[in-house]
């Protein structure tokens, strides 16, 4: 059985960070990097323990800005277009955000780690890996991209969820989010809506705030092109990347697995932009997988 430890909280720098644990700390120890305006529960509690089982000593904690961990509130939470016209300044980049991560295995005693991270997760644990090299086992960047303008562009159908921000309106957020979620989800698999509005108001329960998203967004935008900064990367990478998905497309996955020397690439036909249960255990396959090749 896998251990499951509840949710704790570690001080980085002048953030409080929450997190949670799912095996044998004895293992070696893989960080679980959630995307944009979601929470360490977007890892499902099973989808962990699956890692967890494979030898992994899984973690997964809330970014700034999102769930338990400290939202910014004295920040201000600038528009996208005033990001892009440079009408107005991110209060922080990507790399705090690497920062936040390499600071809670710091606190963990963790030296090296196997990263995974999903959307912008993937973009901060790209970061880390170019920038913090020596704390990192192996890279699995999944639904990611290099931040140049010219790939991973979203479809015209999920731009006005990117350029506005959720309601603050619980119910409205959640009916928000829902229809980004149709939109953007694994067309070939099936859907589980029930589960998704579950965790929504379980977002909204932890702590979702309409201008953290816009704080993320920002320092999505304002942190620029990573393709020269990812060929410094020289832990053992995979890129997994859907082929239907619409938030981040597929030249983005692409780009940024020729951006990293020796990185694979797993194009997944008919994944959209989440992960479907149908699909769990090939991911695991390819995370783990990626892990033995990194030892």
């Amino acid at each position: 059985m896998t251990r499951v430890h509840g949710e704790r909280f570690r001080t980085v720098g002048e953030l409080r960070l929450c997190y949670q644990t799912f095996g044998d700390p004895a293992e070696p120890a893989c960080l679980l990097v959630m995307g944009l305006g979601y929470q360490l529960i977007a890892w499902p509690d099973e989808f962990c323990e699956l890692l967890a089982a494979r030898g992994l000593w899984v973690i997964r904690f809330d970014n700034r800005d999102s769930g338990r961990s400290t939202h910014l509130t004295g920040a201000p939470a600038p528009a996208p277009l005033a990001v892009l016209t440079g009408r107005a300044r991110a209060p922080y980049r990507l790399a705090d955000m690497a920062g936040d991560a390499v600071g809670l295995l710091g606190e963990l005693g963790i030296e090296r780690a196997h990263l995974v991270g999903v959307s912008m997760g993937g973009m901060i644990a790209q970061t880390v890996a170019a920038h913090h090299g020596s704390r990192v086992r192996s890279l699995v960047s999944m639904m990611s991209t290099t931040g140049s303008r010219r790939v991973g562009l979203p479809s015209p159908r999920v731009l006005p969820f990117l350029l506005g921000r959720p309601s603050a309106q619980p119910a409205a957020y959640v009916r928000q989010a829902t229809r980004l979620n149709r939109v953007v989800r694994s067309p070939r698999f099936a859907a589980d809506e029930p589960a998704v509005r579950d965790m929504l108001w379980r977002n909204l329960e932890r702590g979702m705030s309409p201008d953290g998203f816009a704080r993320q967004v920002a320092a999505v935008l304002a942190s620029g092109d990573r393709t020269r900064a990812l060929g410094r990367i020289t832990a053992p990478t995979l890129v997994v990347h859907g082929a239907a998905d619409r938030m981040i497309s597929p030249s983005g996955g692409r780009a940024t697995a020729r951006a990293i020397a020796g990185a694979d690439l797993l194009m997944v036909e008919g994944m959209g932009h989440d992960l479907p249960r149908e699909l769990w255990p090939r991911l695991i396959d390819a995370i783990t997988g990626n892990a033995v090749r990194a030892s």
